[in-house]
């Protein structure tokens, strides 16, 4: 499953191949903001973008996964449902609960090929699969605000195509509300309890 070496880590999808650029490259294209020294610190204040309209009774599924087997049936699954093309999907966990494991079945099933890496230090991957694009976000070393506004991060969120992030909590106040939240755990015997929670309407369509 989900291997960390430090912190931090229906149908009508084709089969196309990433950009190249995308791929197998060693270093991500999108750096994180560098303050540069003498650079007078600037306030910023805190907004998110903008949210889609919560439904009342957060519907919720849990799931038991024995095996690696599972999280790919799931990812499946979920990769051939339309409403996945502009869902925000947030993914929470513990180190090794499988979060990156499910995002890389998942986009190897939308028609990602090549390497499919973390983005650990980078904060974000982005992916031209065939139909949309998709943001692979991972917040575990997220530190400064300033970030999202540099960096594109609300245009991203605001505009078209899937967003999968991890570690959403280090980002609070300024992702939008997910679509579905993804909870994973880690338990003795091997297997993940999972648990699924529609917040939208788009988010209720995919749980179902």
């Amino acid at each position: 499953m989900e291997t960390v070496s430090e912190p931090g880590e229906k149908t009508g999808f084709g089969c196309r191949k990433i950009h190249t650029r995308h791929a197998d490259l060693g270093k991500s294209e999108l750096a994180r903001p560098v303050l540069q020294f003498g650079e007078r610190q600037r306030t910023t204040v805190l907004t998110t973008v903008e949210d889609h309209a919560p439904i009342v009774g957060s519907p919720s599924r849990p799931l038991r996964w024995q095996g690696e087997e599972d999280t790919r049936a799931f990812a499946e699954r979920l990769a051939a449902h339309p409403q996945v093309a502009d869902a925000f999907i947030a993914l929470h966990g513990d180190l090794g609960a499988g979060k990156t494991t499910l995002v890389r079945h998942l986009l190897r099933a939308l028609g990602a090929e090549g390497r499919i890496k973390s983005p650990t230090y980078a904060v974000v991957e982005p992916y031209e699969l065939p139909g949309q694009p998709a943001w692979h976000f991972d917040f575990y070393r997220f530190d400064d605000p300033r970030e999202w506004e540099d960096a594109g991060f609300r245009d991203v969120f605001a505009g078209p195509g899937l967003k999968l992030a991890e570690w959403p909590e280090k980002a609070a106040g300024l992702l939008p509300l997910p679509d579905l939240d993804i909870h994973l755990a880690l338990a003795q015997d091997g297997h993940r309890d999972v648990l699924l929670r529609a917040n939208t309407p788009r988010g209720a369509e995919l749980l179902a």
